[in-house]
């Protein structure tokens, strides 16, 4: 594979600019992959994530707020894609009887089984690219993300 000078052509002042560089280039790459493997199924990768937020709450309400914070790409139009899963019957909407600011979510046993249907293929995809990594190469990644978000 191509180093990121190849990739975007370009020259770098130093490493470390190089590395950010190539974080946003990657994070970009690897999410153009994934819109093309979700879009078969008609989600976007926020409505994926918001679909996953939501299996892990294993049938329970969840406020609107919690999931927007758990998101990966946390986006302010998080209502409007909530609105589109709604319409699609893969989750389900309560506003709070005591504040009805407060609006709380859930998925469905359609979302659910549009999950399962996923997990092969979408994750199958997603394990390809992780597994370029060994564990300890990934631990070191991580540890120098956590570390770029300071």
């Amino acid at each position: 594979m191509p180093g990121i000078e190849e990739e975007v052509k370009g020259k770098f002042d130093s490493e470390q600019h190089k590395a950010v560089v190539n974080v946003m280039f990657t994070a970009g790459w690897l999410k153009s992959g994934h819109t093309a493997d979700m879009a078969p199924y008609g989600l976007s990768p926020q409505q994926f994530n918001i679909l996953r937020i939501l299996r892990g709450a294993k049938g329970t309400l969840m406020s609107m707020q919690d999931v927007k914070c758990r998101m990966i790409d946390r986006s302010p139009n998080a209502t409007r894609l909530a609105d589109k899963l709604l319409a699609k019957g893969l989750m389900e909407r309560e506003r709070c009887e005591e504040d009805r600011r407060v609006v709380y979510v859930r998925i469905t046993p359609k979302g659910l089984d549009l999950l399962k249907r996923m997990d092969q293929e979408v994750w199958g995809h997603f394990k390809e690219e992780y597994e370029r990594l060994s564990a300890n190469e990934a631990r070191t990644l991580n540890r120098l993300l956590d570390k770029l978000r300071g």
